[in-house]
């Protein structure tokens, strides 16, 4: 595995597929490194938010057609806060589009990518790799790495990590910070007496967001924020009770829940990489930045980040490729699309989680003027749909 290469991928999920797909035939050597065991599909029972960027995407890869099927489009967007007047309701004929994203199961596109990995041909795809550490040199970057219980190295002109930061030990000079939201998730699936009609949810309360994502033909995809023990106590409930339990958070909006699936909890916060490279060192997707998912950006962030990557590397001479004044042009070109949704983010989950006095009113009239002045509607629409330069 010492061979030289141009570009190393360490994560063959969606983030780190979408790049190495993105530079299928351009003549470049390319390898992945993923853990799972060749032939075996991801298994991951989440659900994706898909902007319309993140389609535009998927569809120059080749990809989305043969999700599409299984992608239920968003229609509307309707944004409340819960016992307070003022709402926003965003509509994708409004702004021109189809719908103003999808949802997706995880494994389906997990699924798809692997599939186009293994068509592509010129893809050296590693199976049942565990990298544990990169090291950073002049002309190249190397991984250490384990496989078939052997200790292998291999190094290339760019090491990208896109493994969703799961412990691979980052070179000196980079710094992550993170920070506690104090809020866990509590996610699964649920059925609802009323058809959903493409209509998703956001309802903020004074514990955090509730967001219901249309799903198949009546379910929703749950998204709702709680302390960490009231998320383990939703949890544990039976059916019943957690059905009378989300009705009381949520209301009669979409009728009456009759059904839930799938329940788990896991702990939310925001997790930064500055910078996000080092000499033929880049981090993409989650491993650079992880957000809480109030507004579904985080995801979509990382393809955006996989694919302008993408484009960098084919708009640079091979032997500059992973080069300081490259990945200068990358971070410089990713700054506002990043920057951008990690504040906007970061705003909705401290401005509309908290029960402080006079924030009510001041939220609620935020909702109001987002709804009677277009402009400010179609920006955010705009967005959200297809990031910084939407």
């Amino acid at each position: 595995m010492s061979v030289d290469r141009d570009i190393l991928v360490v994560g063959g999920g969606p983030v780190g597929a979408t790049l190495a797909l993105a530079l299928r035939g351009r003549g470049l050597v390319v390898t992945v490194l993923e853990a799972r065991p060749a032939g075996v599909a991801s298994g991951d029972a989440r659900v994706l938010a898909l902007a319309p960027g993140s389609r535009l995407i998927l569809q120059r890869l080749g990809v989305w057609s043969q999700v599409e099927a299984q992608a239920t489009p968003i229609a509307i967007i309707h944004v409340s806060q819960r016992g307070r007047f003022g709402r926003t309701v965003l509509q994708a004929a409004d702004e021109g589009l189809p719908a103003l994203g999808y949802v997706l199961p995880y494994a389906a596109l997990s699924d798809a990518l692997d599939h186009a990995l293994l068509e592509a041909g010129d893809i050296q795809i590693v199976h049942g790799a565990r990298a544990a550490a990169v090291e950073c040199a002049a002309q190249q970057a190397t991984v250490r790495f384990s496989c078939a219980s052997e200790s292998r190295q291999a190094a290339a002109r760019l090491v990208v990590l896109a493994d969703g930061g799961r412990g691979l030990a980052e070179p000196a000079g980079l710094r992550r910070r993170v920070h506690d939201y104090g809020h866990s998730a509590v996610v699964g699936q649920v059925r609802c007496e009323l058809p959903h009609a493409h209509v998703a949810f956001e309802r903020f309360t004074p514990e955090g967001p509730l967001a219901l994502l249309p799903l198949g033909e009546r379910d929703f995809a749950l998204v709702w924020t709680a302390a960490p023990e009231q998320a383990q106590a939703l949890v544990a409930l039976d059916e019943a009770g957690f059905l009378q339990r989300l009705h009381d958070r949520f209301g009669g909006r979409a009728g009456r829940f009759t059904a839930v699936s799938g329940r788990a909890a896991f702990p939310l916060g925001l997790s930064t990489l500055r910078p996000v490279t080092a000499p033929h060192f880049a981090v993409i997707g989650n491993a650079a930045q992880t957000l809480h998912p109030v507004a579904g950006q985080g995801f979509n962030l990382g393809l955006r980040d996989a694919w302008e990557l993408a484009q960098a590397v084919q708009e640079t001479a091979r032997a500059e490729i992973g080069a300081v004044a490259m990945l200068a042009r990358y971070r410089a070109g990713r700054r506002c699309d990043t920057g951008g949704g990690i504040l906007f983010t970061d705003f909705l989950v401290r401005a509309f989680s908290n029960d402080i006095p006079g924030f009510g009113p001041a939220r609620a009239a935020g909702l109001v003027a987002t709804e009677l002045v277009a402009p400010l509607k179609r920006f955010i629409a705009r967005k959200m749909s297809f990031g910084a330069q939407g």
